[in-house]
């Protein structure tokens, strides 16, 4: 008689704090990228809502507004990182959202006497206080998510990534032109934010055993799922304190490389579009800001279906033992990148008589790139459970240093909005990186824990070396005691040497 197999409720509490994941990376990002349309509102009323002021800023100050919020941004992923693991996910996602959503709150009060520079002083701020964010999501998603669940679960609340994106375009651009302004974009994106905090304190707990809500046969499942021996790991935690982090060995990982490679490329290609999209459209596709909104927000719609397209795909591939898990994320983070690239290069030959191809193109370009989160997104959590925080901090850090340059970099190529060429030289810039970087993660990415993911590998480590030192001080000892052996003997060598040759004279 075999034993009956755990496997929880069909719905849960697991299913709620994704729920509760996607909802905050999707308010998160309407406050992060809500500026791209902004800025195209608050520098052209004649295509928005004439009644609110208007701004002559020239294409460089746009990309330093666009720019600033990753100048923060980078500067807090090791702390999220840390915070996370010193006070949990729940006040430190708390923490993360509240601060974001209130300074959402302030440019329609400060941009009238400060400029862009005020503006890009708040959204730097934004961004300090949602670096917190992405790590705290990782580490939660490793403590939440039972590891037959874990890609669907991490896919599911990474999709608020697109959902995000698509509100902050969508709703930007209809608020922009409606009768609240350009400043109720700020006002719904800080109404929204609030709310998810509320809804956060009340139903997000840091692990399943902390949850009010979850059921008894939910917690033996999640926790006999992420690892049989928690208990054991648990208490020899309490022993020796939080498991260390292996810096040096995750430096030297080469599957830790080509994640952060393939991470940035990434970074490169969408930042471009979720950035710049809006100016393209306007300038080049002669869109006004409604129907600019609407066809901004329409390829994220499309990134939002797929997404669910991939998911149910890789999951039907990976419960039927089709393909493994690593064969899974290297095809769809190939398919996410490969095509993109080239749907990119054919959007910058395109003008104003072909709208509808140009906006096909783009839906196609970020629709198909959605794999890229169960390509490559949550492969902090294959790599290492333990470690999923920290990584994601380090790897958000660099990837989020490209958002800084892209904007710049526009800002230096395109001096003419309506020019087509030389939107042309950075949309194939952004095609290069995503094939190379591609390439790299196929050659040297790995979807399995890794050696320093165990919670004693330092200790074995520090075992290693100091047996490895003991071994050198035995062999050095021998070495002398050989040496030594050598010299005493040379003496008795040199009488039998002298008496041989005394006997031969003789």
């Amino acid at each position: 008689m075999t034993a009956e197999t755990n496997t929880g409720p069909m719905i849960g509490q697991r299913h709620l704090q994704a729920f509760l994941l996607f909802l905050s990376i999707v308010v998160n990002y309407m406050a992060k990228f809500n500026a791209g349309v902004a800025v195209v509102a608050m520098t052209n009323a004649e295509n928005t809502n004439p009644d609110f002021p208007e701004y002559d800023w020239n294409e460089m100050e746009r990309s330093y507004i666009l720019s600033s919020f990753f100048w923060g941004y980078i500067m807090t992923q090791f702390l999220g990182g840390w915070l996370c693991r010193r006070f949990g996910a729940r006040i430190t996602m708390f923490v993360s959202t509240i601060g974001s959503a209130l300074l959402a709150l302030l440019p329609p009060w400060c941009v009238s006497w400060g400029g862009w520079q005020a503006y890009c002083v708040i959204r730097m701020s934004m961004g300090l206080f949602q670096g917190f964010l992405f790590p705290c999501i990782h580490a939660h998603l490793a403590n939440w998510c039972p590891v037959n669940e874990r890609n669907r679960l991490g896919a599911l609340a990474n999709t608020g990534i697109d959902c995000g994106t698509l509100v902050a375009m969508f709703a930007s651009g209809l608020l922009a032109a409606s009768s609240v302004g350009w400043p109720g974009i700020f006002y719904v994106s800080c109404g929204v934010g609030v709310f998810w905090c509320i809804i956060w304190l009340i139903f997000g707990a840091n692990t399943p055993r902390e949850s009010k809500f979850i059921s008894e046969a939910e917690l033996n499942y999640i926790e006999t799922s992420i690892n049989s021996s928690r208990k054991a790991e648990e208490a020899e935690q309490q022993d020796s304190g939080p498991i260390p982090v292996p810096w040096k060995a995750i430096w030297t990982s080469a599957p830790f490389w080509a994640l952060m490679i393939v991470r940035c490329g990434q970074s490169w290609g969408y930042s471009t579009l979720q950035t710049e999209m809006p100016a393209y459209m306007n300038g080049v596709l002669l869109m006004d800001m409604k129907s600019n909104a609407l066809y901004s927000a329409l390829p994220y719609f499309t990134s939002w279906m797929m997404a669910f397209v991939y998911l149910i795909v890789a999951d039907i591939l990976l419960t039927r033992g089709v393909m493994s898990i690593t064969g899974i994320r290297k095809t769809v983070n190939s398919i996410a990148f490969f095509v993109p690239a080239f749907a990119l290069i054919g959007v910058s030959f395109l003008d104003s008589n072909q709208k509808t191809l140009a906006v096909v193109l783009m839906c196609a370009n970020v629709g198909i790139n959605a794999g890229n989160t169960i390509g490559s997104t949550i492969n902090t959590i294959d790599l290492s459970p333990n470690h999923a925080g920290i990584l994601m901090g380090i790897i958000n850090t660099a990837a989020n240093v490209v958002p800084i340059l892209t904007p710049l970099l526009v800002g230096i190529i395109v001096k003419d909005d309506h020019d087509r060429e030389q939107w042309q030289i950075v949309f194939i810039i952004s095609a290069v990186i995503f094939f190379v970087s591609n390439i790299i993660y196929l050659a040297f990415g790995q979807m399995v824990n890794q050696p320093w993911n165990a919670p004693d590998f330092m200790d074995k480590q520090r075992s290693l070396n100091l047996q490895e030192d003991g071994n050198a001080k035995a062999l050095e000892a021998k070495r002398k005691e050989s040496v030594a052996g050598l010299q005493s003997d040379e003496p008795k060598k040199m009488d039998i040497t002298e008496e041989n040759l005394s006997k031969n004279e003789s």
